[in-house]
């Protein structure tokens, strides 16, 4: 008990009212006695909220201490910053159903946009067109491409023999990969602010 309440930095709180505790130490002791008895499998529900900086780095270093220990941590957040630096695999949801279910690093890879501009830049997009890659044209010398890497794009250059005057691969983040996944599914969608009216 008291390893776990050190653990989570409220040892200098220890004895006082849990009533008392700001949202950031309720959530902290929430995750520490989800800790007691040291679990294999590690269910969090938003654990997040309501922490500060200093409590989200100790949040991180936890998860990967405990997947590190051979354990399996289950996190459920909508903060993707955060997921992002924690999460080895991603499983996005969208109204109930699985969207994904595949390693971060290859949801990430799936979201990047590689910037390509060439001497023959119509006719290498049409040497890379496939159904799991999106070309755009953006004029006669250049296109956006995703779902192809840079790596993929300059070696079928190189085999055309096409010069390549640019060629930029951007990463986008989890967050934009999930709305890109969940685009169809979001249930509640922002429109444009709103002045609130002003009374005369």
């Amino acid at each position: 008990m008291h390893e776990v309440i050190d653990a989570a930095g409220l040892d200098s709180v220890a004895g006082e009212r849990v009533g008392r505790f700001s949202l950031g130490m309720t959530q902290r002791l929430g995750i520490a006695a989800a800790l007691l008895g040291s679990p294999r499998v590690l269910i969090l529900d938003e654990p997040i909220n309501g922490l500060d900086v200093d409590g989200v780095r100790w949040f991180r270093e936890l998860c990967r201490g405990h997947a590190r220990e051979g354990a399996a941590v289950f996190l459920s957040s909508h903060l993707m910053s955060v997921v992002e630096q924690v999460a080895d695999h991603v499983i996005v949801l969208g109204r109930g159903r699985v969207l994904r279910d595949a390693p971060l690093a290859e949801v990430r890879r799936g979201a990047a946009v590689v910037e390509v501009v060439a001497d023959r830049a119509a006719e290498l997009a049409a040497m890379l067109d496939r159904p799991d890659a999106t070309i755009e044209m953006a004029g006669d010398r250049s296109f956006t491409a995703a779902g192809l890497s840079a790596r993929e794009i300059g070696t079928a250059a190189v085999r055309a023999g096409i010069v390549l005057e640019r060629l930029n691969e951007t990463s986008r983040s989890l967050e934009d990969s999930y709305r890109e996944l969940a685009e169809q599914e979001l249930e509640f969608r922002s429109g444009p602010s709103r002045r609130a009216p002003t009374r005369a």
